[in-house]
């Protein structure tokens, strides 16, 4: 897939950019150049490969996860914490209406 001048110019519309003709032709040699190197990934054969977690896992193997503990390790400081706010209901902050 390849963009045209006239299809950046339309993106930079929809997008509300103020784009003169310069900097959409640099845009346009950008994008092709992106769109280039998805389709070159795009044609690489993966089938039997495996997916990896990490990239790492394709070097050393197996890696252990490192994952501490969940568990509870601050106190619930919620009422100090909402103590300055100037309203709140049932733990939650009030705010006035902005959106009508």
């Amino acid at each position: 897939m390849s963009l045209t001048l006239s299809d950046v110019t339309r993106i930079a519309h929809l997008a509300q950019l103020d784009m003169d003709e310069a900097h959409a032709a640099s845009a346009l040699a950008d994008l092709n150049r992106i769109f280039a190197l998805a389709e070159q990934m795009q044609a690489v054969d993966t089938d039997g490969v495996a997916p990896l977690s990490q990239p790492l896992a394709a070097v050393l193997g197996s890696l252990p996860l490192r994952l501490r503990e969940d568990v509870v390790t601050e106190q619930n400081r919620r009422e100090d914490y909402q103590a300055q706010a100037p309203k709140t209901q049932d733990g939650l902050y009030l705010v006035p209406k902005v959106i009508e």
